[in-house]
């Protein structure tokens, strides 16, 4: 008994001291600085210093470990996005920003309500940006999160060439747990490639601007593939072949291939087509995402999460 008080005594020493260990004197810390500071001309004693302050932080191991996308099922998903505080707010949000929002649809193609629906489920509209230091979650997840930490070494790396490049002191901007920032929630690598100044002022801002924020979705949104059609429809069927529902996010059966399996297709014969089965309130819901859901799920790999989007839009024009 003593024993294994003694180990575990010894087990809560150890965790202790790697998580409370200054990630600046760590050696895989330092080869990543070395890389970064000899590939980008970084100053690697400059470098040193920042990883000094960045933070090991639990709560962001534990909520990536538990998103909401892969616990809920779609009749509890729904609650969280599909209520009317949100729609109500999202119509505001349309209306203040409506000159902005119809030039981004003239100028990349998404539809206002696409875009805002984006926001809303993201940030609620810039009103959740995130409490976390993106310093903090992205050496979190880089150097203590094994399952990702490839994934989040890459995001940290685009990070400070992000802060370098736009002018941000890298302490201090703020995000999500997985060091999504601004009204948009865009990592770093996104943000690099697909933020705009729809402003015209200079400065890409999606942390304090709406009107860059707006723009930046949109274009991320058209470069992923948006065009003009339809996002999703939902299907009455009762016999049905579930084999061939959730096989892919991407679309990959011709709709009017479909009708050996049970469905009744009907227009767009020739659309690519991806067959969903939610869980709803009622029972057992059928779908078919067309390229428009398929784009909205690059934002976030979620069935749940593009039919949040989809539905909200829809909630939004009315």
């Amino acid at each position: 008994m003593i024993v294994r008080v003694l180990c575990a005594i010894f087990l809560m020493f150890q965790t202790h001291t790697v998580f409370s260990e200054n990630y600046s004197t760590r050696e895989d810390v330092k080869k990543f600085v070395r890389n970064l500071a000899i590939s980008k001309n970084f100053s690697e004693s400059e470098l040193l210093d920042i990883f000094s302050e960045a933070e090991y932080k639990k709560s962001i191991i534990e909520a990536i470990s538990r998103p909401a996308e892969k616990i809920l099922e779609w009749s509890e998903y729904q609650d969280i996005f599909l209520r009317e505080p949100r729609i109500s707010a999202g119509k505001r949000f349309m209306k203040t920003y409506d000159d902005t929002l119809n030039r981004a649809w003239e100028v990349y193609g998404v539809p206002p309500a696409v875009v805002t629906a984006v926001i809303g489920v993201e940030t609620m509209y810039g009103r959740y940006l995130g409490n976390y230091r993106v310093l903090d979650a992205l050496t979190t997840l880089a150097f203590d999160y094994p399952p990702r930490a490839s994934f989040f070494r890459k995001e940290l790396y685009e990070f400070f060439l992000l802060a370098r490049e736009e002018k941000q002191n890298i302490t201090e901007l703020r995000g999500s747990y997985a060091g999504a920032m601004g009204y948009g929630q865009f990592i770093s690598s996104s943000f690099r490639s697909y933020a705009v100044d729809f402003d015209g002022d200079g400065i890409r801002d999606i942390w304090r601007n709406p009107v860059d924020a707006v723009g930046s979705v949109a274009n991320y949104l058209s470069e992923h593939g948006w065009s003009d059609g339809q996002v999703a429809v939902r299907l009455d069927v009762k016999d049905v072949d579930d084999s061939i529902f959730n096989v892919s996010l991407k679309p990959s059966f011709i709709w009017s291939d479909i009708e050996q399996f049970g469905v009744i297709a009907g227009a767009q014969q020739n659309a690519l087509v991806s067959p969903m089965k939610l869980l709803g309130k009622k029972g057992s819901e059928y779908w078919l995402g067309f390229n428009n859901f398929y784009v909205i799920t690059r934002y976030n790999h979620s069935k749940l999460y593009a039919m949040a989007v989809f539905q909200l839009s829809e909630a939004l024009n009315k």
